[in-house]
């Protein structure tokens, strides 16, 4: 009896066109991008012309392209949206990944949908809602466990709709879709991809009689995403797709970040191969790298596996939302104009251009970029020229600690060609009535064959000549084929000159891309069930993002009552919910009662009491909801920002209009 393989996609970022081919390059079976517009990253929009130059790449190793069109629309903007749903799908593009439910009730093309992590999928009841309106495959919120995952996967039919999960990357510390403080303080809405990042900024920390809990902490600002030691776990729990942050990311980021989970899948790959649970990869060919993949050279914030174990002591990045880079060596004496150090590992080098840093007295980050690097004469010593001025660099001391966070030599690695991804195929060369003919099989089952007339004549030197024409019918040379194995299909040994080689070769190569670019079968959409799924609330608040007439009327169609307009149609002029997180505060600063349960002399003593969080003139209350777990950062919006014009102000009816 035949395995049933569970095809796992990992799927990669691009910020633009060119980023997106290497990341397919790289192993990626399936890249998300902006569009022209409407994308939850500002600042990451693509032509139509990009989208249809790397969907033709990216297809030929049957690769798929999702277009971000995740912001929530306004009334006035719908029919633009609508138009360049239509105008990505012509260009080739395979999946449009979406917020806003306005766009259902649009003339949208037969593309397959997927539902945002900004949808806030975190329960079975949503989730399920969410098949059953036609999403095919759902980001879950990055703050599950293992047990909610499964617990989701089990409820929905696998036939239908795919369950995805960020693998790695910056967090947003709010349930996505539920932070607000960005639009309330500056008017730049995270839900419309212009979010000011108001969570990475230090604040003081002060309790309700006023005492200072922490001082210049970024109590928000989360540690980054890796969940490199729980792919196979995730895979248990039914995650399908694996999805890498990063739209703002470089090359370098993509390039290095899909080659090592392209890495981890393909071990993970093999050893399921023989198990009862076989898994494969989503797309076609084999990658190689000229590196050695390593998450820890690009930027990171310290790394976390979040919630997918349960609640950790340790994802807050506390001291700086800045890469700290990994520990290098330690100062040795201070001059004018230079630094010198020993390195920890006398093996290694340093190069003009590094990135050095350290943690001042008040674990501030301070840059250290260097001009000049210059070994001296004892190993592992060296002698290093700062950009900037030394007598600028606070707490710089013999005795302290150096980190490196960026690395020159790594740099230029990857901005060179550092992959090759390559389809297999069995080339048969055989004999027609007037000359020969090549045939080529991949992996996938397509079929290219070429044929030419040449008279034959036999070789002068059998093995040689069979020998000879195994070799050059094996050079595939820069195309994204490579040979399995050959087969020489001949009444005899003829003489067959390299040129003939490459021109069937070529021929058959052209074939071959010929037929995978017209067997190429774009993810069907899925279809709502009928009659429509009953939503699993009857009362939408602000928190639902309803920002157009059409979201609206979707969810009136499905059962809800009461509908709130977003927190960007400015109709909660009071103090709300900014941000809703699953981190505490008061877990961080070890001030949880649950932390306190059973402790002699602290047991009933700690309270979940409000705290204040202070930047400069700003301020705003953590509430903490112990049940769920959970914390609220409550605010209200500004007056200059209340009181901003709205391109198209929609005023929504409290109850149900009369039919």
């Amino acid at each position: 009896m035949s395995l049933l393989y569970h095809q796992l996609e990992l799927l990669a970022p691009a910020r633009d066109a060119d980023i997106g081919i290497e990341a397919i390059n790289h192993g990626a079976d399936a890249v998300y991008i902006g569009g022209p517009d409407f994308g939850a990253r500002v600042s990451a929009s693509n032509s139509v012309q990009d989208i249809e130059r790397l969907a033709r790449h990216a297809h030929r190793f049957g690769s798929r392209i999702f277009v971000t069109h995740n912001t929530i629309l306004r009334d006035d903007e719908l029919e633009a949206a609508r138009r360049m749903a239509w105008d990505v799908y012509h260009a080739g593009a395979d999946v449009l990944i979406i917020q806003d439910m306005g766009l259902l009730e649009l003339d949208l093309p037969p593309i397959q949908l997927h539902a945002s992590t900004q949808t806030d999928i975190r329960t079975v009841e949503k989730a399920k809602f969410l098949q059953d309106v036609g999403f095919s495959q759902m980001v879950l919120a990055r703050e599950l466990t293992l047990e909610q995952i499964r617990e989701i996967h089990e409820a929905l039919d696998p036939e239908r709709c795919k369950v995805e999960f960020f693998i790695h990357g910056a967090l947003c510390v709010a349930y996505s879709g539920q932070c607000f403080i960005s639009h309330a303080h500056t008017g730049r809405s995270a839900n419309r991809g212009d979010c000011s990042q108001a969570c990475r900024l230090p604040y003081q920390v002060v309790d309700g009689q006023g005492r200072f809990v922490a001082h210049d902490k970024h109590v928000l600002s989360m540690k980054d995403n890796n969940q490199s030691a729980n792919l196979a776990a995730l895979v248990d729990a039914g995650v399908r797709s694996f999805k890498i942050e990063g739209r703002y990311k470089d090359m370098g980021y993509v390039k290095n970040i899909t080659a090592h989970y392209r890495k981890l899948f393909d071990e993970l790959i093999e050893d399921r191969e023989a198990s009862g649970f076989p898994v494969a990869r989503a797309s076609s060919g084999r990658t190689t790298f000229t590196f050695t993949p390593d998450p820890n050279q690009n930027f990171n914030r310290e790394f976390t596996d979040y919630f997918v174990n349960g609640r950790q002591d340790d994802i807050a990045a506390l001291d700086s939302p800045k890469n700290p880079g990994q520990a290098i060596g330690w100062v040795t004496k201070v001059n004018a104009d230079s630094i010198e150090l020993e390195l920890q590992d006398a093996s290694k080098l340093l190069h003009n251009g590094d990135g050095l840093c350290y943690f001042d007295l008040q674990k501030e980050l301070v840059g250290v970029a260097i001009n000049r690097a210059e070994p001296l004469q004892k190993l592992g010593a060296w002698r290093v020229f700062p950009k900037d001025p030394i007598a600028g660099m606070k707490d710089l001391r013999k005795g302290t600690q150096l980190n490196r966070n960026r690395d020159m030599d790594w740099v230029r690695v990857l901005e060179k060609k550092s992959s090759d991804r390559r389809i297999g195929v069995w080339a048969t060369f055989g004999e027609t009535a007037d000359g020969f003919a090549l045939r080529l099989t991949d992996e996938d089952g397509y079929l290219g064959e070429a044929s030419a007339p040449f008279g034959k004549q036999p070789a002068r030197d059998a093995a040689h000549a069979d020998a000879a024409l195994r070799e050059h019918l094996g050079r595939f040379g820069n195309t994204i084929f490579s040979a399995l194995d050959i087969q020489l299909e001949l009444s005899g040994s003829w003489f067959v000159p390299p040129s003939l080689v490459n021109t069937l070769r070529r021929d058959a190569i052209a074939a071959l891309e010929a037929a995978r670019a017209a067997g190429y079968e774009r993810p069907q959409r899925g279809q709502p069930v009928e009659p429509p799924a009953i939503y699993p609330e009857d009362t939408l608040t602000y928190l639902a993002n309803v920002f157009n007439h059409k979201a609206r009327d979707f969810y009136a169609k499905h059962g809800v009552k009461v509908i709130a307009a977003a927190y960007e149609s400015h109709e909660e002029e009071g103090e709300v919910s900014l941000m809703i997180t699953k981190h505490c505060v008061r877990w961080t600063m070890s001030l949880c009662p649950k932390q306190a349960k059973g402790v002699v002399g602290v047991k009933g003593t700690i309270k979940a009491e409000p705290l204040q969080l202070i930047n400069g003139s700003e301020k705003l209350t953590l509430r903490f909801d112990c049940k769920p777990c959970e914390m609220h950062v409550v605010g209200k919006m500004k007056k200059a920002v209340l009181n901003q014009v709205q391109a198209a102000p929609l005023k929504f009816y409290k109850t149900r209009p009369a039919a």
